[in-house]
């Protein structure tokens, strides 16, 4: 959820702002805008909408200038329009902000009493106006903004300009990442590497309570008690080739055509192909002795994790908890010594699974971080990672990084189930291979678009669908019912199979399509079960499954679509691939943005 971005050098600022906010759109945004010094004074453009309004406005009136910032705004406080999009401030000062303040009510009523007048209805103002008005009491700007960082409370990531200032940038962070980077004769802020990547690799991170003084020369670090820090520099993994589309006609398209070569890159950092034996990264801890799994994530990560959930007690015989990390910390469970809590972000920088991650270790659990962003928040405050080798996904809704998610709790499931003798070397073979087939099957799924193409004429006309599916594929009934609301702005629900007569059922008729997940193995006459109630009420029943599977329910199914066979083990990673596929057909033919849904954005940092 929003992105920043800030540069202070020798060449023209605005494009290089504007670049940069264009590899944050994947963040989700509704409004940007930037600032530069112009004479030592301050100019802005804004602009309501994508970032083709901003650069108009830029075109129509040209920003010189070579320090600034940049903002793309996903709106909490104050409707998306130009007035209220970022940077704010006053004739002094310039903010962007990324977060929110949970305070500025009171900080507001305070300030107007002072004096000062504000011009939008955002949280985010209350910064700009308090460092304005000890600005105006004689404070130099570090003395300023330092006594204004000690009034806020909330989760936020700033980055500011003053008026007469041409070589500096103040930046802090709380709660929400900020990162600096280093070039030459020349210095940067920015949400995350991505934003950066075009500029340079050189990157350091702040921690939370830390605040940066920036000029082209480099970075001064300071932290929440005002004593000065080292902060160490590093190399990203991300470059500056640019991030294209290709010839496919969103991201989300492309993305859902790299599930193959994601899923093998991924198993092949963490599987020996000759001896079929996971090899994980050494970590902190002991699965063998770990006596409970606890684990909590949001969105599509989530749904990964309740697949992990399943092999987990299935395969390796640990119990387990999953718990979505918005209720996760406020439930306050009471966790076991010798436990294991296990986050799941595609960013590593979402704010609630954070939180959750902060209260497992107050539990005095072991924490692991599955994570896309090796250099991310999570990453850095977890005892150990295992990264998910995706590389950048920009489509909003989450698509190959969730089966890389999968593959690595797969894994993950096998190297414990191993450590703590629930299965033998014959049998973590057998399985390991059977996780080697998955890039090849997902190819062949991919072969089978015009069918799922073909399908969505029917689910686009919909105004709800029902998704089920049972045991380790029940969460990819989840996924599915998700992506489809995400993109199409369909209703839809994803169930257990055998919860349908508990409630859904009396949703079914003629107008409502059921999907299922449906592959054979041992729980496939259980679902064939619950088809046929849904095919008595009239239902259209759409199956997805494999040869075998669309034999036996032949007489049941209005549409199937016949997937390649796998081991029910892996099989929820191979499901998860024609369910996305569904979506962003239908989507394409609703006419939505693919790419950047409404109201949804990439990395939420706010809770």
């Amino acid at each position: 959820m929003c992105g920043i971005i800030g540069v202070i050098g020798t060449r023209p600022a605005a494009p290089l702002l504007i670049e940069g906010l264009r590899r944050l759109e994947y963040r989700g945004y509704d409004s940007a805008g930037v600032a530069t010094l112009v004479d030592g004074q301050i100019e802005r453009r804004r602009a309501q909408g994508k970032l083709a309004n901003l650069a108009a406005s830029l075109d129509r009136a040209k920003l010189p200038g070579t320090t600034g910032i940049g903002h793309t705004r996903w709106a909490t406080h104050g409707a998306p329009t130009e007035s209220n999009a970022h940077p704010h401030g006053t004739t002094r000062v310039v903010v962007v902000h990324n977060g929110i303040i949970e305070n500025h009510a009171e900080l507001r009523a305070e300030l107007e009493a002072a004096g000062q007048v504000f011009a939008t209805e955002t949280d985010t103002e209350t910064v700009a106006q308090l460092v304005d008005l000890y600005l105006q009491q004689g404070m130099d700007p570090l003395q300023a903004a330092g006594a204004a960082f000690r009034r806020l409370h909330g989760a936020y990531a700033l980055a500011m300009i003053f008026a007469g200032h041409p070589e500096l940038i103040v930046g802090a962070q709380n709660g929400a990442p900020l990162a600096v980077g280093f070039g030459e004769d020349e210095m940067y802020v920015g949400s995350d590497a991505l934003a950066l990547a075009p500029l340079t690799r050189r990157i350091a991170y702040l921690r939370d309570g830390d605040w940066t003084v920036i000029d082209r020369h480099g970075a001064r670090f300071f932290d929440a008690a005002g004593a000065e820090v080292t902060r160490e520099v590093k190399l990203t993994q991300f470059t500056g080739a640019s991030i294209g589309k290709g010839n496919f006609r969103h991201f989300m398209e492309k993305e859902l055509h790299e599930h193959p070569a994601v899923i093998g890159d991924t198993l092949h950092r963490m599987v020996n192909p000759a001896t079929k034996a996971v090899t994980l990264p050494d970590l902190a801890f002991d699965l063998a002795r770990v006596t409970r799994l606890t684990i909590s994530a949001c969105g599509s990560a989530f749904y990964a994790g309740l697949v992990g959930r399943w092999w987990f007690e299935a395969v390796a015989r640990i119990p387990a908890d999953a718990d979505v990390a918005s209720e996760f910390r406020y439930r306050a469970p009471p966790l076991p010594a010798g436990g294991l809590g296990l986050l799941v972000s595609q960013s590593g920088e979402t704010a609630d699974t954070l939180a959750a991650l902060r209260y497992m270790r107050a539990q005095g659990q072991h924490v692991l971080s599955i994570v896309n962003v090796p250099e991310s928040s999570m990453a850095r405050e977890s005892d150990s990672v295992l990264e998910t080798v995706a590389g950048p996904e920009i489509g909003v809704a989450s698509t190959k990084a969730f089966t890389a998610q999968l593959a690595v709790l797969a894994c993950l499931a096998l190297a414990a189930a191993r450590a703590r003798g629930a299965i033998d070397a014959a049998g973590e073979a057998a399985l390991t291979a059977a996780l080697l087939e998955v890039p090849g099957r997902a190819a062949e799924v991919l072969d089978q678009q015009a069918a799922i193409a073909a399908l969505a004429v029917r689910i686009a006309k919909a105004r709800d669908v029902l998704y089920l599916g049972r045991g380790n594929c029940f969460p990819i009934a989840l996924e599915g019912a998700l992506k489809l609301k995400e993109i199409s702005y369909i209703h839809a629900e994803g169930y257990a199979a055998g919860e349908m007569k508990h409630g859904p059922i009396a949703l079914i008729d003629p107008a409502v399509p059921v999907i299922a997940i449906a592959p054979s193995g041992p729980l496939f006459d259980k679902t064939a079960s619950n088809l046929q109630e849904a095919a008595a009420r009239g239902g259209p029943v759409i199956v997805l499954s494999d040869a075998e599977g669309a034999a036996r329910l032949r007489g049941i199914a209005t549409e199937t679509v016949v997937l390649p066979t796998v081991d029910p083990f892996v099989a929820p990673i191979l499901y998860a691939i024609p369910v996305q596929l569904l979506a962003y057909h239908v989507a394409v033919l609703k006419g939505t943005d693919v790419d950047q849904p409404r109201n949804l954005a990439k990395s939420v940092t706010v809770e």
